[in-house]
């Protein structure tokens, strides 16, 4: 890993971000992270907090290790808090939480209890600093994120279907749709940065169909380009069949089953990315250890299918996948939103 002094225009963008949040001079901001957070992220959280004129302080947990589970990562569930009541009720009675723990606490339990007690949350994704300073929320991201979850929630059905043999079709009844756009004014809820998707938590026994993950899509799980096709078969909400040849296929297989928990398997969230200025080839320019993957979610157009915990659908594993596919197509109701990996205006 390179050396990440601070930067101006880090902490330029770290402002930027929380001006957007609406913070209020005398606000208060608790900047939570952990032993393995990199240093740079909660520092220029809690520089440009200050900058703001906000009342920061910092929380720092150990983080956790398991000897007895697969390593974990991208979760999105991070375990830190480990349901310690006075760190959660510091974190609920604080105006704004700046999450900068690894994994980030979007699944994590402890999170209902903090956005009950009124406080807003914004996760920084683990990245490069550089990449979160390209990725600011811009005047017209939020608009776009709300129009497009406006469609998924008034839609009954979506389908995704690509050249590569994808047909997914995606019913929409009783699923719990939302989005983020990199910031948050409203108390009580979460983002977070860099932002930009439209996603859809169906609910049980709602995904059938073939997902083909072709050369140059992304298992972010593994940080990883697809050198060769892998065909996921689903059956109500469930991967029943992993088809492919090579280390691709094989390193699915192995991974999901190293759980030992058949939810592993079973859909989390489906939806597709609006961010124009995400890139998918940014991941090719950063090690694996300096690289969340947050962008490679949001680019604009892509298909974006996970695996694992659901509680929409009253499903909870540990296992996760996060896949962001190239070149598909994705209807609302027979309405083209995304056309061959082009999101359409």
């Amino acid at each position: 890993m390179l050396q990440e002094p601070i930067e101006p225009a880090w902490l330029d963008a770290f402002e930027a971000v929380l001006a957007r949040c609406a913070l209020q001079k005398g606000d208060t901001v608790a900047v939570l992270s952990e032993s393995q957070s990199r240093p740079v992220i909660p520092q220029l959280a809690r520089l440009a907090a200050a900058r703001l004129g906000t009342q920061v302080f910092d929380i720092v947990l150990p983080s956790t290790f398991s000897s007895s589970l697969p390593v974990a990562r991208s979760t999105g569930a991070s375990p830190v808090l480990r349901q310690i009541q006075p760190v959660v009720c510091a974190l609920a009675a604080s105006t704004l939480v700046m999450d900068c723990t690894v994994e980030g606490l979007m699944h994590a339990p402890e999170l209902p209890a903090i956005l009950k007690g009124g406080a807003r949350v914004l996760y920084v994704s683990n990245e490069h600093p550089e990449a979160l300073a390209r990725l600011l929320p811009d005047d017209g991201i939020e608009a776009l994120v709300k129009a497009h979850v406006k469609r998924l929630r008034g839609a009954r059905e979506m389908r995704v279907t690509s050249p590569a043999g994808t047909d997914l079709v995606i019913s929409l009844q009783g699923a719990v749709c939302g989005g983020n756009w990199g910031y948050t004014t409203r108390p009580g809820t979460m983002t977070h940065w860099p932002g930009g998707l439209a996603l859809a938590f169906p609910a049980a026994n709602s995904v059938n169909g073939t997902l083909v993950l072709a050369q140059g899509d992304v298992n972010l799980t593994f940080k990883r380009y697809l050198d060769q096709p892998v065909t996921l078969r689903v059956e109500d909400d469930y991967v029943t069949r992993i088809e492919g040849r090579g280390v691709d296929a094989d390193l699915m297989r192995s991974y999901i089953a190293a759980w030992g928990d058949r939810e592993a398997y079973a859909v989390s969230h489906v939806g597709y990315g609006l961010n124009a200025a995400a890139r998918w080839d940014s991941m090719a320019l950063y090690d694996k250890r300096d690289f969340n993957g947050t962008e490679l979610r949001a680019f604009a157009g892509n298909f974006l299918y996970s695996t694992g915990a659901n509680e929409v659908a009253g499903r909870h594993t540990a296992g996760h996948f996060d896949l962001p596919l190239r070149h598909c197509t994705v209807q609302l109701d027979g309405h083209t939103v995304v056309d061959n990996g082009a999101l359409l205006p």
